[in-house]
């Protein structure tokens, strides 16, 4: 399948116009507009690293992953090429905690390392998920965790998503969390997308929020 083709089916899948588009399974476990604290549940991602800016690590990282589940692997079974359904969001991190902060303002246009995964619908395990042919492309499992997320709509550039990082960090505080993980993007929808009906999230793993015990009643 050419590269051209691949990327279309992919966007259009990822867009929803071909079939439904699974998301990570996770428990709601607290919401205070636009934020949410949600326990997911365990999964299997792809992921590559890329370097480049924000912008050319995200596309040259979508790119390598949408080869991978369209084609460019091998069934652990029967050696054959397999498709693999498209997911969301599409999720780029940087291994840098300043690069989705105001202290980075350049992070649109830095080189810098960065992670973009795409997680695998569930009918999958480690053992029945086609391996990649492609050895910059790697799948590994995560376990359950929790994570502190922001919504938000519009565009996702460098100034919108380091406003809204800092925003999320400020909640984290306040809800006395603490933090495990660099801020992750979670984005949703294909480029074309009207910016007011655009789905975008910044995502920051935590550590398993701290339950009061509840007060002696005994009279």
């Amino acid at each position: 399948m050419k590269l051209t083709t691949i990327i279309l089916t992919a966007i259009m899948m990822h867009s929803g116009l071909l079939m439904a588009t699974e998301e990570p399974a996770f428990t709601l476990i607290k919401q205070s507009e636009p934020f949410e604290l949600r326990l997911y549940a365990p999964r299997i991602i792809a992921e590559t690293a890329v370097s480049g800016n924000m912008k050319k690590a995200s596309s040259s990282g979508f790119k390598a992953i949408a080869n991978f589940i369209f084609g460019n692997n091998q069934h652990p079974s029967s050696g054959e090429a397999e498709n693999i359904s498209m997911t969301a969001p599409v999720i780029l991190q940087s291994s840098s905690v300043e690069a989705f902060t105001t202290s980075n303002p350049a992070s649109d246009g830095s080189e810098q390392a960065w992670q973009v995964s795409f997680f695998m619908p569930s009918q999958y395990n480690l053992e029945s998920l086609p391996k990649p042919n492609n050895s910059a492309v790697t799948v590994r499992s995560l376990p359950a965790s929790y994570a502190a997320v922001m919504r938000f709509s519009g565009f996702s550039g460098a100034e919108t998503v380091a406003k809204n990082t800092q925003a999320l960090q400020q909640w984290i505080q306040q809800q006395q969390l603490s933090v495990l993980s660099t801020a992750q993007l979670a984005r949703y929808n294909p480029p074309w997308t009207l910016p007011f009906m655009r789905r975008n999230e910044i995502i920051i793993e935590v550590a398993a929020p701290i339950i009061a015990a509840p007060e002696n009643t005994a009279p």
